[in-house]
């Protein structure tokens, strides 16, 4: 049994009644990866907009494996102290990590934040030493649109990050760098120029899946009408 923990911020926990980048990922899984697989992790919940806590059940498919690590508001320097105890708990093999925004946008600049990626590697290789992980950079968003200076500071950071995840690379526990979604459209893939609407979902879950079709042959291209 292959497990894959979605580790994130408010675009992975997704809002009451959305289905989420994690969903199309797991039809996309359910429909390409030949083994058993499931979606693990300590936390099951959706983020509800009108009790402002992640207290919600509402998936749009009531047959999803919910099981994340992903928060509202969190960041690599929220997740970085969890992951260890997570990733062991929860048997995770495979991390598919989508971080970062939240980070640079209130808490950290880009050189910090990169320390807290290569602090949240750390962890979670002791934790499991053979563990894999996917990255996604800091993708298109309406504040770099509009804010040219934190602009500036996603684009260091992406940079550091590729360079974390080529530093930190190693056959024992591979890491993959995710390429963001190509042409990703604030205006067409997201419902406020952050969070995806369907379209945007896809569109993330495709980043993931090429990377791992591409670096570790692990299920096959993307196809957007088979995970709906």
């Amino acid at each position: 049994m292959l497990r894959f923990m979605p580790v994130g911020d408010s675009m992975t926990i997704g809002s009451a009644g959305e289905h989420t980048w994690r969903y199309r990922m797991w039809r996309h899984l359910c429909a390409t990866y030949g083994g058993p697989f499931t979606l693990v992790g300590p936390r099951e919940t959706l983020y509800d907009k009108l009790a402002d806590a992640p207290t919600s059940y509402a998936y749009a498919d009531p047959d999803f494996p919910r099981a994340h690590l992903a928060g509202w508001g969190e960041g690599w320097l929220h997740m970085a102290p969890l992951i260890g105890e997570a990733a062991r708990s929860c048997h995770a093999d495979v991390l598919l990590v989508s971080l970062g925004l939240i980070d640079l946008g209130f808490y950290t600049n880009a050189e910090q934040t990169a320390a807290n990626v290569r602090s949240f590697v750390a962890a979670a290789r002791e934790a499991k030493p053979r563990i894999r992980m996917v990255v996604l950079p800091v993708i298109p968003n309406i504040r770099a649109a509009s804010d040219v200076r934190f602009a500036e500071e996603v684009n260091l950071f992406n940079e550091l990050l590729a360079k974390a995840v080529a530093d930190l690379d190693e056959p024992r526990s591979p890491l993959l760098l995710a390429s963001p979604p190509p042409s990703y459209d604030i205006h067409t893939d997201t419902y406020d120029g952050t969070h995806p609407n369907a379209n945007g979902e896809h569109r993330i879950a495709e980043a993931f899946a090429v990377a791992m079709w591409q670096g570790w042959a692990l299920g096959e291209e993307y196809a957007a009408a088979g995970t709906d």
